[in-house]
């Protein structure tokens, strides 16, 4: 409430006191929050050579789309510097119909953290920002293979007796993480209260484990699998900016 307050109060003034043209500040002033697609295009390949082998189509190596949303503001004492906050999510998968068996992988993205970033002072009336975020993240993989045929009463003898029996199979394998995030963005104010943005940037995982089903250790994953990925992203924002 008391940052929805602060923004309101620097929005007032601003219309009250500032024509919509004209540089008013000697440094990147305001803030606001936003809506963030991205494109990730992380390395799958470990997954599609085990895709391979059981004749399933794979995963796209071309990436994925992600939702996410983003806010930042500007903290004045420090000029040019500002700090903020984002999140994201995506996923893509692969499935497969073959003599009555359905099977699925689904593979999916996430994480959020902190943002610190550094308008460069030397461009003016729009920002180029390089920064970084630092947080969590997850990747996780779930893979079924089922009839598509279920009975309460067979669900709750396949939990007791196992499912040796039963075309039906789910796992879920999760990958939870600390994330470093090295960022360049591209902030171009359309309207005093807008702005789009641009950039790419790269997650960096570290402190890594996997873990299966309900949090049960998971060994011999492959190195190369990580939710180290590039990433371009994209955004509109709204709030108050002077470039």
């Amino acid at each position: 409430m008391q940052i929805k307050l602060y923004f309101a109060i620097i929005i007032i003034a601003s219309a009250l006191v500032f024509p919509q043209t004209g540089q008013f500040f000697d440094a990147p002033f305001g803030g606001g929050i936003g809506y963030v697609p991205a494109w990730y295009v992380p390395n799958v390949s470990p997954i599609n050579n085990q895709l391979n082998d059981i004749g399933m189509p794979e995963l796209s190596a071309s990436g994925f789309y992600s939702s996410g949303i983003a806010g930042f503001i500007y903290i004045g004492f420090v000029k040019n510097l500002r700090i903020g906050g984002m999140g994201f999510g995506g996923s893509l998968s692969t499935s497969q119909n073959m003599s009555g068996i359905n099977r699925e992988v689904i593979y999916t993205l996430g994480g959020g953290g902190a943002t610190v970033e550094y308008t460069l002072p030397f461009i003016k009336n729009f920002g180029v920002s390089i920064g970084a975020a630092i947080g969590v993240g997850s990747l996780q993989l779930d893979m079924y293979r089922n009839s598509g045929e279920f009975t309460w009463e067979g669900t709750w003898i396949e939990f007791r007796n196992g499912n040796i029996s039963s075309d039906n199979f789910n796992r879920k394998l999760k990958n939870k993480y600390w994330m470093f995030t090295p960022t360049i963005n591209l902030d171009y104010p359309i309207y005093r209260f807008v702005t789009l943005r641009l950039g790419v940037g790269y997650q960096i995982t570290f402190a890594d484990d996997w873990n299966a089903d309900n949090s049960q250790p998971l060994t011999s994953v492959p190195s190369d699998l990580s939710g180290n990925t590039l990433f371009v992203q994209s955004g509109i924002f709204i709030g108050f900016f002077s470039y």
